[in-house]
């Protein structure tokens, strides 16, 4: 992907893709019964689908990269020989593109060789979507990510690689689907020896998605909406 520049999503075969997986992921995945779920699947579908249909632009973004990349490669190899192997196969073709982050101004020294998202989709790109945001969220082994919710923000992860662990509540393996309905706190947790690879999802209002602040508080994260400029 050519950078510093911008042009439409189809002409990125890799990158369209890697949604592609997206959505045949949110489409035909199990729901295990829950209406909640699949609720949320086919809010992300039907997002992604009018998104998708809609010729997107793909802004070209500088890659850049953390400490905790340096698990990547583990977590594809390892994604390779589970269900989600197509998913993977699809994110190989793009890793050299991602631009990784941290999200916060000030960063925790326990969690910056730990963690980093890369947004694919949503507001600040570089696929352009108003009302839908897609990535990913890499973890190294033994990370504790801490306790946090989203202000009118519903959140789903998508295992990929690697087991995780959600409010000490339980352990998914890759192919399994996380909800969290905005404002409920939660909590991750790794294993000690893999890495952990997830995709995630956001829906909620277009003002909600566009706006989000992440930041630390006593020991806490909270996502909520960046203040408003001032009337001049």
């Amino acid at each position: 992907m050519a950078k510093a520049s911008a042009s439409f999503l189809l002409d990125h075969p890799s990158w369209h893709y890697v949604l592609q997986e997206f959505y045949l992921a949110y489409r035909f995945g199990p729901a295990g019964g829950s209406a909640d779920i699949r609720r949320h699947q086919r809010e992300v579908q039907t997002r992604l689908s009018r998104c998708l249909n809609g010729e997107p632009r793909l802004v070209a973004q500088t890659a850049e990269t953390k400490p905790v990349v340096n698990h990547l490669g583990r977590a594809l190899d390892n994604g390779q020989n589970d269900r989600m192997a197509s998913f993977i196969r699809a994110l190989a073709k793009i890793t050299d593109d991602l631009s990784w982050q941290y999200g916060y101004d000030r960063m925790p020294r326990s969690l910056e060789k730990k963690y980093a998202y890369s947004e694919l989709l949503g507001p600040r790109g570089p696929v352009q979507c108003d009302d839908l945001i897609l990535g990913l969220v890499l973890f190294s082994p033994k990370c504790t990510y801490p306790a946090h919710s989203h202000e009118d923000i519903t959140e789903s992860y998508l295992c990929l690689s690697g087991y995780v662990s959600e409010n000490q509540a339980g352990v998914y393996p890759p192919g399994s689907l996380i909800l969290n309905q905005a404002g409920r706190e939660h909590a991750i947790t790794t294993s000690d020896r893999e890495p952990v690879l997830l995709a995630y999802a956001w829906t909620g209002p277009p003002e909600a998605l566009q706006g989000f602040k992440m930041a630390f508080s006593q020991g806490k994260v909270t996502t909520g909406r960046r203040p408003a400029k001032p009337a001049e």
